[in-house]
């Protein structure tokens, strides 16, 4: 038994050396993700089940894309045409952008929230030559408005830039929001929001179900069965997301980490026999005891 040891270390000492001479093949790095998604990963190219994109090899770089804003007028009053000139910048460059990837069918997604959270868009600026974008509004009152860019730099990652716009006048206070998850009629359906758990906990994952009424007709917008913007109260905190669960059929589930003990105003849009749908909800959220 003990000769039987001794060959058997032989043996396993002389295959060791030998691996250690042959050529080192470098791992393969296999771990494919959505850039829109990154929770969604893959060890084989193809689409994201959630959102479509296609899937991306290996981690990028976390760099943010300054967005520029210039108002014309510069000087914004309520009721009155306001035009918005969007520019990004490449960071490494200090050069604009001019190529971006289509994410959910639009090159720019853009959101404003007034200050009291009663003001909502969600639209898309006009893409120009040079890598431009346009878009005009007309904002309703005075006071302050928080404007998130949702676009995605082509040799980048997707970005969500936050930027704050004043019309002159108003007085620049957190909104005072009260809990409102009950039912809400939209323009041609019902919306029912549930949430696991009943009171939602900052940093941890709450699960929000939407159930709506009637289902039948329920179609994609915009590439997805449903998005959702998420706004604190003092609009230091603004997401937007998409389904986790989805299938055309009555329930939509959403996952969200609220960041911060605070309450959030949600907007929730479906789309259904080419009428979009706009449920508001606000939700209050609570530190761990």
């Amino acid at each position: 038994m003990r000769r039987l040891g001794l060959l058997f270390g032989a043996v396993l000492f002389a295959v060791l050396v030998i691996a250690q001479t042959l050529p080192q093949q470098p791992a393969q790095n296999l771990d494919y993700f959505c850039p829109m998604d990154p929770d969604v990963r893959s060890a084989v190219p193809g689409k994201c089940p959630r959102c479509g994109m296609t899937l991306r090899l290996g981690i990028p770089d976390q760099i943010e894309y300054p967005l520029d804003i210039t108002l014309a007028p510069r000087v914004p009053k309520p009721g009155e045409r306001l035009d918005f000139t969007f520019r990004i910048r490449d960071p490494r460059k200090n050069t604009p952008v001019t190529k971006f990837e289509t994410v959910h069918e639009k090159l720019f997604h853009l959101f404003v929230v007034s200050q009291d959270l009663d003001y909502f868009v969600h639209d898309h600026p006009v893409p120009q030559p040079g890598g431009v974008f346009t878009y005009s509004a007309t904002l309703p009152k005075r006071g302050l408005y928080r404007i998130l860019g949702d676009y995605y730099p082509t040799g980048g990652i997707p970005q969500l830039t936050e930027r704050t716009i004043i019309v002159p006048g108003g007085h620049l206070e957190t909104a005072k929001l009260s809990p409102d998850l009950a039912p809400q009629h939209a323009a041609n359906m019902d919306v029912e929001l549930v949430t696991e758990p009943a009171q939602p906990l900052a940093g941890f994952k709450t699960l929000m179900f939407f159930r709506v009424k009637p289902a039948e007709g329920l179609e994609q917008y915009i590439g997805a069965w449903g998005h959702m913007l998420a706004a604190s109260d003092d609009l230091v905190d603004m997401i937007h997301t998409h389904p986790f669960l989805a299938d055309g059929g009555p329930q939509i589930q959403f996952n969200m980490i609220f960041p911060r003990a605070r309450t959030y105003r949600l907007w929730v849009q479906f789309q259904r026999k080419g009428v979009v749908n706009t449920a508001v909800f606000t939700v209050p959220v609570q530190e761990l005891k």
